[in-house]
């Protein structure tokens, strides 16, 4: 086989087909989380206080503190100087 043949093999999936795939997995994700629950709700049903208390670190941890987006900012702009 030529190189050429071998590398076309090799690339990497365009953005379409990259955030199709992502898409296609986090349905998939879903659909099985729904299933489970549906069949073990009278056991998860018994862990929401304490899913609640884990979802509110996470979205800090996820979210993210000291990202300053220009609102409200002391710093003054080369212009205004």
């Amino acid at each position: 086989m030529s190189t050429d043949r071998v590398r076309s093999f090799q690339t990497k999936p365009t953005g379409f087909a990259h955030r199709a795939v992502t898409g296609a997995l986090v349905m998939t994700a879903l659909i099985g989380l729904f299933f489970l629950l549906r069949e073990h709700w009278t056991h998860a049903a018994g862990y929401w206080p304490y899913l609640l208390l884990l979802v509110c670190p996470l979205m800090h941890l996820f979210h993210g503190h000291g990202h300053d987006h220009g609102h409200g900012s002391s710093h003054l702009d080369s212009r205004e100087r």
